[in-house]
């Protein structure tokens, strides 16, 4: 099936882009803010539903094994780091801990806001959810980290997020950046785990200290193969909280899952991944956030689609358009002329298992345009993790020889990896 895979990428020069959380940073100025305030209740959360299989039912989340936790949290004020798919059978953590009779203070939420319906950069405002009553903090407004005084009189913070294993995923930052608040106010920090749907393979270039942003914060490759508990160790015991602080850190693990086991998501993590093939194709396709090319924000086929006005290769064509999760698409009412990767066979991506740089060094060798390929903002770099990349596929660089030069960085990492690992 792998090489049928590569068959096909070969004959089409498949070459993909989208947004997602691997957002544009730089224009998160000029969007719309979005208020915190939630009117949605959770049974209208939107579901990964194109896809023909369900959860692996074995997989038991950390959330779901509430009586782990539930003593950690008793007679406590807590605050929640969560969104849309912080989820037990159907009931939103918040709502399940407060009917536990769990004091939840406030809760705070990472980019994409509570519900999850922001688009990737936009900032999300402060609110109230209406829904339970309790107060909300965004940590992708005017601030990214938790403030002194939004920690006040917390005594512990639970984080239940569902993340897809990218470097660039603002998820983990978000972490980083409570942990380190929690470790500097004296306050306990739970992470309920949730299984890495890329979690099977670990791969790309290691990020450079100068290219440090919220879309890469530590000197990891772009697919890390670890959950989110596992990430938060790492974080912890490398000393990367500012000043090398720990915070007091706890783990619920997943019941039954290691990382050969295949985990389909019952929600959408963000409003540009809306099914398994965009998180599989993700951590590939999100290299063209930095470029002029269109990875299907504005369809419905996000991070499934690539393609580019003046593009004359390939045969398929779309156009993106104002929508939810991407108001400002780019290329916006522009036909866009390119590839469809929405047919490619889940098990040949899952097979596949690589940071795949055919998609990015294809497109660019065909594109009319090569001046302007890369933005100028240099968002590309920031998502590589270096200026390095971008100038191998500037030199013609083959994915073969552009591998060979991270592989030593790779082998480091995964000696590090191993010490922080939960899961089989």
């Amino acid at each position: 099936m792998l090489t049928n895979l590569k068959i096909i990428l070969a004959i089409l020069f498949i070459i993909p882009s989208l947004n997602t959380s691997c957002n544009r940073q730089i224009q998160q100025e000029e969007q719309t803010s979005t208020s915190l305030t939630e009117t949605e209740e959770i049974k209208e959360i939107d579901t990964v539903r194109e896809d023909p299989y369900e959860p692996n039912k074995e997989i038991q989340v950390g959330a779901a094994r509430i009586l782990e936790y539930i003593s950690l949290l008793e007679d406590k004020t807590i605050a929640l780091l969560v969104n849309q798919t912080s989820v037990v059978d159907g009931q939103h953590l918040a709502d399940l801990l407060q009917s536990k009779g769990i004091n939840i203070k406030t809760i705070f939420a990472p980019e994409h806001g509570f519900r999850g319906k922001a688009d990737a950069g936009e900032q999300v405002k402060d609110g109230k959810d209406v829904k339970t009553g309790i107060p909300l903090v965004s940590l992708y407004g005017k601030k990214k980290k938790p403030a002194s005084s939004d920690l006040a009189g917390i005594d512990l913070v639970v984080f239940d997020i569902q993340d897809v294993g990218a470097r660039f995923y603002t998820y983990i930052s978000s972490m980083h950046y409570m942990m380190e608040a929690c470790a500097e106010n004296d306050v306990e920090f739970l992470v309920l785990d949730r299984p890495n749907p890329n979690g099977h393979f670990v791969d790309g270039p290691i990020l450079k200290p100068s290219h440090t942003s919220f879309v890469g914060m530590h000197e990891v490759p772009v697919v890390h193969g670890m959950t989110v508990g596992e990430y938060a160790r790492m974080i912890n015991e490398e000393g990367w909280l500012k000043g090398g602080v720990k915070c007091a850190l706890n783990i619920v693990p997943c019941n039954n899952y290691t990382h050969q086991r295949f985990y389909a998501l019952p929600i959408k993590p963000s409003p540009n991944l809306p099914n398994m093939h965009s998180i599989y194709l993700y951590p590939s396709l999100c290299l063209f956030e930095g470029t002029n090319v269109s990875i299907g924000r504005g369809t419905n086929k996000q991070f499934q689609v690539i393609g580019h006005p003046a593009y004359t290769k390939g045969s398929f064509t779309f156009t993106p358009k104002s929508m939810e999760g991407a108001k400002y698409p780019k290329h916006e009412n522009k036909t866009c002329n390119g590839y469809d990767l929405s047919g490619l066979a889940l098990d040949d991506l899952q097979a596949d298992a690589s940071f795949n740089l055919n998609y990015v060094i294809d497109f660019y060798k065909n594109y009319p345009d090569k001046e302007n390929f890369f933005l100028e903002n240099k968002f590309f770099d920031k998502l590589a993790g270096s200026d390095k990349l971008r100038k191998q596929i500037i030199a013609g660089k083959s994915a073969d020889e552009i591998r060979a030069t991270w592989q030593g960085g790779l082998d480091a990492f995964k000696y590090i990896r191993k010490k922080y690992l939960i899961y089989e």
